[in-house]
């Protein structure tokens, strides 16, 4: 039977949503890639899973990659893990799994958890259509043109941010937006301290603002259909 590549989903905080699949697989496999090894070793002692592992992240994949594809080829099984959540999204592995298949190695994907579903589900704005950005582009202008060429498509927006920037963004959010657009900050998802911030996006702001500290990645959730709404409410009165 040929080698193959197993993409395998970690928890995103809480170590119970790992599934019986993904565990079987992790100890069956003749090794792993993972994005921080410091990070992964943790998991993985934590269910008494001893395997060689590869550091693969953005900054070596371009290397690793050519590596990891002789491991599988020579026949090994691999196994790709990011620190939390599904591989290759907002992370490393979509290099990796376009080698394999040009290669025309199995590429198995196990499902589990991702951050940003999670708090699309929980963040009470539509589901039946949304668009995922990842990590926004830093600078304010460019920021700005993301969220705008997403808005003009009329689905729930999501999108990662640090607990550094997120007044900062959810400002400029407004901004793009307006101020009752309806918005949700889903921060330490499936942790101890995870909270849904839900609301207009300036009563969000205020929300965000009345805080000591804040702490933990988030997900930003926005939607998009009634900015667009509102905004032809506006047009409507203007014409009349």
């Amino acid at each position: 039977m040929s080698s193959k590549l197993f993409i395998v989903p970690t928890p995103i905080g809480n170590l119970e949503d790992i599934t019986l699949r993904a565990l079987r697989v992790l100890k069956e496999c003749s090794f792993i890639a993972c994005e921080d090894t410091r990070v992964s070793v943790k998991l993985l002692n934590h269910f008494e899973i001893s395997k060689p592992l590869i550091s693969f992240y953005s900054y070596n994949q371009q290397k690793r990659v050519p590596e990891i594809i002789d491991k599988i080829l020579n026949g090994s099984d691999a196994a790709l893990i990011s620190d939390a959540g599904m591989p290759a999204i907002s992370d490393p592995g979509y290099m990796l799994v376009r080698a394999a298949i040009d290669k025309g190695i199995i590429v198995e994907v196990l499902p589990g958890a991702s951050a940003a579903i999670t708090a699309l589900i929980g963040s009470g704005l539509p589901t039946d259509g949304y668009i995922f950005c990842g990590f926004l582009k830093k600078k304010s202008g460019k920021m700005k043109k993301e969220l705008s060429q997403a808005a003009a498509l009329g689905k729930t927006i999501i999108f990662y941010e640090s607990p550094r920037r997120i007044i900062k963004t959810a400002e400029l959010c407004r901004e793009v937006f307006g101020g009752k657009t309806q918005m949700c900050v889903a921060r330490e998802l499936t942790k101890k301290f995870e909270e849904f911030i839900r609301g207009d996006i300036e009563s969000v702001i205020e929300q965000l603002k009345s805080k000591k500290e804040i702490l933990g990645e988030m997900a930003v959730l926005i939607n998009a259909a009634s900015s667009l709404l509102d905004e032809n409410e506006k047009n409507k009165k203007k014409n009349k």
